[in-house]
């Protein structure tokens, strides 16, 4: 199964329960189309470079997850029809490979 990383911007009217409810919600979806959470990452209200949709700031976060292809189109659907995201991006996860350090001449 492949890996995936998405993140979230939820609108700013959200108090912090109601943003880990929606958390919770995206977490269900993935878990119940038998994809299983990696990793989870809150990095909280932040200040938005733009504003979307008249929002100034919005709440982010980080899931990182393996599941199957379909699960995508369910996800997306979750966050088509939840009206609380600002924005949305999920990518498949790439290992990155590090090119080694180059040695100093002396």
């Amino acid at each position: 199964m492949p890996i995936y990383e998405t993140v979230v911007v939820v609108k700013p009217q959200f108090s912090d329960p109601e943003v880990v409810e929606l958390i919770e919600k995206t977490k269900k979806v993935i878990s119940g189309e038998g994809g299983e959470i990696l990793g989870e990452d809150k990095w909280g209200r932040r200040k938005l470079t733009y504003p979307i949709k008249q929002a100034r700031e919005g709440f982010y976060a980080y899931l990182k997850f393996q599941a199957p292809t379909q699960t995508l189109g369910k996800l997306n659907h979750h966050f088509r029809v939840v009206d609380s995201f600002l924005r949305t991006l999920t990518v498949e996860a790439k290992e990155r490979k590090l090119k080694p350090a180059k040695a100093k001449a002396a």
